[in-house]
């Protein structure tokens, strides 16, 4: 069981984390981004695991209330900044299925 300071540092531990995830994104290394996030997921298995089930002291519920709204912040952000890659990677899936697909009906030219 981990205590409330604890559970407050791994909370602004993420945040750290989240802020280079948006980083990543921003600068388009996808693979940095998925390093990241897979860092991100030990630390809520961690906290899964741990947290204790009675009420933070209020300082560290502060501290964690204040992390998560950051988390949010900087999910967002990332989200902005993948969704136009993931658009145009699904295009290019799309393109290169299309083209598949018309190869097979008419065989090549």
């Amino acid at each position: 069981m981990m205590t409330s300071e604890e559970v407050a540092s791994v909370y602004e531990a993420m945040v750290a984390l989240t802020d280079q995830m948006v980083q990543a994104a921003e600068s388009s290394d996808w693979d940095r981004l998925v390093l990241l996030e897979q860092q991100c997921a030990v630390h809520v298995l961690r906290l899964k695991d741990n947290e204790p089930v009675g009420p933070l002291q209020a300082a560290d519920r502060t501290r964690k209330v204040t992390a998560i709204r950051k988390m949010l912040d900087d999910d967002r952000r990332i989200r902005d900044l993948t969704m136009p890659w993931m658009a145009k990677l699904s295009a290019l899936i799309n393109k290169t299925g299309t083209e598949r697909r018309l190869a097979r009906a008419y065989g090549s030219v």
